[in-house]
């Protein structure tokens, strides 16, 4: 075996983290984690893998649940569309009679890339494939003193190539989280624990002094800004919210009355109560700046097109966006 790949499996063996769907082979299970941990840290994942578990056991569970179900369950995790992919995906599984054994089979299930198919199939089928994540670039360019940027076309498939002459074909899914683990616990993106590390004998970076400066990354993407003015309704222990459309954030969520920027839906500036102010809440490549009211009418109004009334209590019954929850904390009883 490569140096390398036996010491990534005797540090994984010692110093693995201990999580709940390492305890298991189920398809579904490692399935359900590996698409709630994209863009989630392990901390707040686990938890919703947990109450996801319980809710739904088995794939035929998730699929026969409601879209509705499913985003109210997902809450607070952001990045919905995973949840829309993960019920899709669900419900091809079913229809495919078992859970896809292959890597090109798990690959065409809605939300699941390369990486994703990856680490399904090395850890649940023991497929001989190696991932690819932010992690692994990490270790891997730090060792070997790869400077190719990463997020290139020419990164992916030179770290991709390095990965899969690395991977121990008797033991892929062993490796591949004890690379995902050493990434995340040991070479760290900062501080990395170098003088503890054992391949520090033979890693480039810290030999020639750019631990610091590897892996190099593309410029990002600027970060633009979006501002709501949110109008809570309130007319008799009602209120009114909209399902969100698809092309935009937060598809298929609920919200109030909102406007960006616009009339205010037929509500007068002298009628709203100013609760919150430049609420700011950070999305990937977004800022969204938040204004939030109360409008209480003497009589009903005419709602604006898309939405419908609703009793306050069952407000919670609803899957809302982040920010609406974090708007609603202000609202007066």
């Amino acid at each position: 075996m490569i140096p390398f790949s036996e010491t990534i499996l005797e540090w994984y063996a010692a110093n693995g983290r201990d999580l709940p769907w390492r305890h298991t082979r189920d398809p579904y299970a490692i399935w359900l984690s590996e698409i709630i941990l994209q863009q989630t840290r392990i901390a707040q994942g686990q938890a919703y893998w947990e109450r996801f578990m319980a809710a739904f056991p088995n794939v035929k569970a998730l699929a026969s649940a409601s879209e509705d179900e499913v985003l109210r369950l997902w809450q607070g995790l952001g990045y919905y569309s995973r949840a829309r992919n993960l019920h899709a995906a669900a419900r091809q599984i079913v229809e495919l009679g078992a859970f896809p054994d292959t890597i090109e089979g798990i690959r065409r299930l809605k939300g699941v890339g390369d990486y994703t198919a990856a680490a399904i199939g090395s850890i649940a089928f023991g497929l001989p494939a190696a991932v690819v994540d932010g992690n692994v670039y990490r270790v891997l360019a730090r060792h070997f003193g790869i400077v190719t940027p990463v997020g290139s076309t020419a990164a992916k498939k030179e770290f991709s190539e390095l990965a899969r002459k690395l991977l121990p074909t008797d033991r892929p899914g062993d490796f591949n989280q004890g690379m995902m683990d050493f990434g995340a616990v040991q070479c760290t993106p900062v501080s990395p624990a170098c003088l503890l590390c054992p391949l520090a004998d033979s890693c480039t970076a810290l030999a020639t002094g750019q631990v610091d400066r590897l892996p190099v990354k593309e410029k990002g993407t600027a970060v633009q800004t979006r501002r709501f003015d949110y109008i809570y309704l309130r007319f008799r222990g009602r209120t009114a919210i909209r399902r969100r459309g698809p092309g935009d954030i937060w598809q298929g969520l609920y919200e109030p009355v909102v406007r960006e920027p616009g009339p205010r839906d037929g509500a007068g500036e002298k009628d709203l109560l100013l609760l919150r102010a430049g609420v700011k809440h950070q999305l990937t490549h977004r800022t969204l700046l938040a204004d939030f009211y109360l409008w209480t009418p003497q009589e009903e109004p005419d709602l604006p097109e898309g939405y419908v009334w609703i009793e306050e209590a069952e407000l919670d019954r609803y899957a809302k966006p982040r920010l609406f929850e974090l708007l609603l904390e202000s609202l007066p009883g």
